[in-house]
């Protein structure tokens, strides 16, 4: 996703700044936990891989203008499994800087609102995590149907976030209101493909014992909770 250049125009898009600043904020508490649990090399170690992950996925990977934004394959729960929440947060938001610096200048003005949209989704997630899969559960040994509300929780904020910026910029006329729920249908499909990729990941780091114990990926993803 990314929100369409003049979506959020004016002093409207101070808003996003305000937004950008609480995502950042509570990126740099998560940081700081992963820091204090797992060191710094392994922080920035998968810090760097996702930021690596997500410029693949925004840039490479197919994506299609949809309404009023873009539907992408983000894999933001995938993301959350594998490395942690903070370096995912730090992947998102430095893989999207990155592609506006060097790739697409246009969307530099939007980076707020779509950092805000990508991030708070994950930490949405993160808590829902918590809910969801039982203490002794390691992230390998999930279930489909957790696979699935992890993943829909994830697209769905994000389907939230676009419609928020949508109809805080550009109001409820019946013009803006189709191209919302077209994007929100077309993105929602990514539904159907991220809980088997979170699945299908999953059983591959579980068959690559090696990164048990490996700084490169979320102590989590092997063992209970501590």
């Amino acid at each position: 996703m990314h929100i369409e250049p003049g979506l959020v125009a004016g002093a409207k898009i101070f808003l996003s700044y305000a937004t950008a600043a609480g995502a950042a904020g509570y990126t740099l508490k998560t940081a700081l936990d992963s820091l204090r649990e797992s060191g710094a090399a392994s922080l920035a170690l998968r810090s760097v891989a996702t930021t690596a992950l997500v410029f693949t996925f925004f840039e490479i990977l197919p994506h299609y203008p949809v309404g009023v934004s873009e539907v992408h394959f983000i894999l933001g729960s995938t993301l959350f499994l594998i490395f942690g929440a903070a370096p995912a947060a730090l992947g998102l938001a430095l893989g999207l800087l990155i592609q506006g610096v060097f790739f697409a200048p246009f969307d530099l003005p939007q980076y707020g609102m779509n950092m805000t949209t990508l991030l708070v989704p994950l930490f949405a997630v993160q808590a829902l995590a918590h809910k969801i899969i039982a203490p002794h559960t390691p992230y390998v040994d999930l279930k489909y149907r957790q696979a699935l509300a992890l993943s829909t929780a994830y697209q769905g904020g994000v389907v939230a976030w676009v419609a928020f910026w949508a109809f805080y910029g550009q109001g409820f006329g019946a013009e803006n209101l189709t191209s919302i729920v077209t994007f929100g249908g077309a993105y929602m499909l990514v539904v159907i493909v991220e809980p088997l990729a979170d699945l299908a990941v999953l059983a591959a780091a579980k068959a690559l014992n090696g990164l048990r114990g490996s700084g490169l990926v979320t102590r989590r993803l092997y063992h209970s909770a501590a």
